[in-house]
C-alpha cells in the first residue's frame, strides 16, 4: 500500500475548518452562529477584549462579512450580551417539580454554576467598563429585573406587600453579585456553604417583612 502525506483527508471528508467554511448558512443562522461563538469568547475573556477578527475566522467568513449581520463592533458585542444574560436566565428557571425551599435552592446552585462556568464574563460584566460602553449598564439592570420578576413570580406574596418585597429583592440580588464576585476570586469557603449563605439570605430578608413568607419558602 502506498503511503499518505501527513494531513490529507480520505475522499469524501473534509477537515472541520473545511467544514466551517463550505457550510452554507441562512442570514438567521450564521447570526446565531456568530452571536454562539462570541459567547463562547466572552466566558474567556473581558468584554471590550471580545475579538471580532478571531470570530470571523472561527465562522470561515471574513471580517467585512461579520459587519453585513452586524452594523458595529458594539452591536455586535451588545448581542453576544443579550445571549449571554438569556443563558444565564435559562439556566436559573425555576423548577416547579420541587418544593418551595428546594426549588430556591436549585435555582441558587445553577447561578453559582453559571458563574463558576463563565467567571471572566461575569466579572467584566458587572465589574467592566460600563463607563466606555455605556450600553451594558441597561443589559444588566434588565437581567437583574427579570431575576425579580422570577422571584416575584414563585414567592407566595400579596399585591399589597409586592412593591417592598419587589425592592427587598433587588437589594438581595446586590448582595449576591458582591458575594459571589468576591467567592470567585479566592473560594474562600465551599460552594455549598455559599449556597447555603445565599439562600438563608433571602429568606432572612423574607422573614423581616413577613414571618409567614418566610415560612413558605421553607415549606413549612
Amino acid at each position: 500500500m502506498g503511503s499518505r502525506n501527513p494531513g490529507t483527508t480520505s475522499p469524501g471528508t473534509t477537515s472541520p475548518g473545511e467544514a466551517t467554511k463550505r457550510t452554507r448558512l441562512s442570514p438567521d443562522q450564521r447570526r446565531e452562529q456568530l452571536i454562539a461563538l462570541g459567547a463562547e469568547m466572552l466566558g474567556q475573556r473581558a468584554y471590550e477584549d471580545i475579538s471580532v477578527s478571531e470570530i470571523a475566522a472561527q465562522a470561515g467568513i471574513s471580517r467585512g462579512l461579520l459587519f453585513h449581520y452586524f452594523p458595529t463592533k458594539q452591536d455586535f458585542r451588545l448581542a453576544i450580551v443579550r445571549h449571554a444574560n438569556a443563558e444565564l436566565l435559562h439556566r436559573i428557571a425555576p423548577d416547579r417539580r420541587l418544593a418551595a425551599f428546594a426549588m430556591l435552592h436549585d435555582s441558587v446552585d445553577r447561578y453559582i454554576d453559571y458563574v463558576s462556568e463563565n467567571r471572566t464574563s461575569y466579572l467584566a460584566l458587572l465589574r467592566g467598563p460600563t463607563s466606555v460602553s455605556p450600553d451594558l449598564a441597561p443589559l444588566v439592570d434588565q437581567t437583574r429585573d427579570a431575576i425579580v420578576d422570577i422571584l416575584l413570580t414563585e414567592a407566595p406574596v400579596s399585591d399589597a406587600d409586592h412593591p417592598r418585597l419587589a425592592l427587598a429583592v433587588r437589594g438581595w440580588i446586590a448582595f449576591v453579585e458582591e458575594v459571589t464576585l468576591s467567592w470567585i476570586r479566592a473560594e474562600s469557603i465551599p460552594r455549598e456553604q455559599l449556597i447555603d449563605l445565599l439562600v438563608e439570605s433571602l429568606i432572612a430578608i423574607a422573614y423581616s417583612l413577613d414571618p409567614a413568607l418566610a415560612a413558605a419558602l421553607r415549606g413549612r
